[in-house]
């Protein structure tokens, strides 16, 4: 058998404001945009690179959902994104002032930071095997 993780879906307060951030501060490629109905949009990103698992943008919808925004995870961090330069990154997340809720530091398998995304949900961004000093 094979499988595969494909999509998951991030509960979000407005598709644009949450476009906006992903595609221009993360530099998150948006892959479609399709309207479903007056309220409702199929909207899909990903991280630039063209592979791996994408995000299904999905406006809450009522009161329990909107309660879910920025904390689908009870506070953990929710999702953790590769890199091939963290500093890189780093210095853009910084530029587009999104929070960094942790200094890069250098671990074991590499270097990590945490920020936050537009509605407090907690990412891990990591470069695996950073070489070390």
């Amino acid at each position: 058998m094979k499988q595969t993780l494909n999509q998951i879906t991030l509960v979000v307060k407005d598709y644009d404001e949450a476009i906006t951030f992903y595609t221009k501060k993360l530099k998150f490629d948006l892959l479609e945009d399709t309207p479903l109905s007056s309220v409702k949009r199929w909207v899909v990103i990903r991280p630039p690179g063209g592979g791996g698992c994408s995000l299904l943008l999905a406006k809450a919808a009522d009161e329990k959902q909107k309660a879910s925004i920025g904390n689908q995870t009870g506070g953990r961090v929710f999702l953790f994104l590769y890199t091939d330069d963290i500093d890189r990154d780093y210095q853009n997340l910084l530029s587009y002032n999104v929070r960094i809720k942790r200094e890069p530091i250098i671990e074991k398998y590499g270097k990590v930071l945490v920020f936050e995304d537009l509605y407090g949900n907690l990412w891990d961004l990591i470069q695996i095997n950073y070489p070390n000093p």
